[in-house]
């Protein structure tokens, strides 16, 4: 095989609780990519469709993650990228991550798989760098393993993959304002209370409890940010009216969509979801904001080849 065509989804990260620990992909919302091999060795960004972004390898996502995997290949070619964007960049659902988790899982196909997940990782979250000045894995994760994921270390590397209720929905709202996570990043405090802390932890532990057992209150109870949401929230348009509209309409809970704008909300069943995607909107209409609304289930396979 010498070319190859995928779907990469957009992803949830932080997931109220678990802020660059904890993420989930998307099945209905994502990229598409087609990555072949080249004799000449060097990676090379040949189309980008759907968005402005750099073509040069270094400064794009995709190029510098290819390009971290290509160095500790023993493959003596290259690759062509094709880019063809579905996620808007700072929209909060994972743009940069998916140009660079696509690209790395498009080359390790194409290599026959020399790579495990967990090292693709590494290779994607050089990407993530470069957007973001932070090298996280809580977007790049799930959309290469899947479902939702736990960062249970960063150093060194440890993803641990979770079980996702099959009623599990995600409802996404997007503003149509841009918030770069390297600028939101910048309006966080470098320590939190151990009060804070304990609740957060007891949140995530709780979240992960109700993941596996699938006990849908449990999942709703600890769907809470003590540490992040009350900064970032203030950066969001109509954010609390929208949170407040979300758990009238049955959502267990809501919250900030990796650094925003976008807000999510996780529902059981699609047509609480598609309920509670109407009630965002009619905060934002009300408001005269642009906005768009995805409602998805979770994505189970994460990146994916398509015809």
């Amino acid at each position: 095989m010498n070319e190859i065509k995928i779907f990469c989804p957009a992803t949830i990260a932080n997931v109220s609780c678990g802020f660059d620990v904890l993420g989930l992909a998307l099945e209905s919302v994502g990229d598409e990519m087609v990555v072949r091999k080249t004799k000449s060795p060097e990676i090379r960004i040949s189309k980008i469709e759907g968005q402005q972004l750099p073509m040069e390898t270094n400064k794009n996502v995709a190029g510098v993650a290819a390009s971290a995997l290509l160095e500790k290949s023993n493959y003596e070619g290259g690759f062509e990228i094709e880019i063809y964007k579905r996620i808007k960049p700072g929209s909060g659902i994972g743009s940069s991550a998916a140009s660079a988790a696509g690209v790395v899982w498009a080359i390790n196909e194409l290599l026959k798989r020399p790579f495990s997940k967990q090292e693709l990782v590494t290779f994607a979250m050089q990407g993530e760098k470069l957007a973001s000045n932070v090298a996280h894995a809580d977007n790049v994760a799930p959309a290469i393993y899947g479902g939702f994921t736990l960062v249970r270390s960063y150093d060194p590397l440890d993803i641990v993959s979770v079980h996702t209720p099959k009623a599990l929905f995600a409802t996404v709202i997007h503003p149509q304002i841009e918030i770069k996570t390297s600028d939101s990043r910048k309006v966080l405090k470098a320590n939190i209370s151990l009060e804070k802390g304990i609740k957060q932890w007891g949140n995530l532990g709780g979240l992960i409890a109700g993941l596996f057992t699938e006990d849908y209150d449990l999942i709703g109870r600890s769907l809470e940010d003590h540490v992040i949401e009350p900064i970032r929230s203030i950066l969001i348009p109509g954010f609390d009216e929208i949170k407040s509209r979300s758990l009238e309409a049955g959502a267990l809970g809501c919250g900030i969509s990796g650094s925003g704008p976008s807000i999510f909300a996780l529902s059981k069943g699609e047509a609480t979801a598609q309920k509670v995607a109407s009630n965002m909107a009619a905060v934002y209409h009300g408001i005269g904001l642009n906005y768009e609304t995805h409602v998805s289930s979770i994505c189970p396979q994460g990146i994916k080849q398509i015809n």
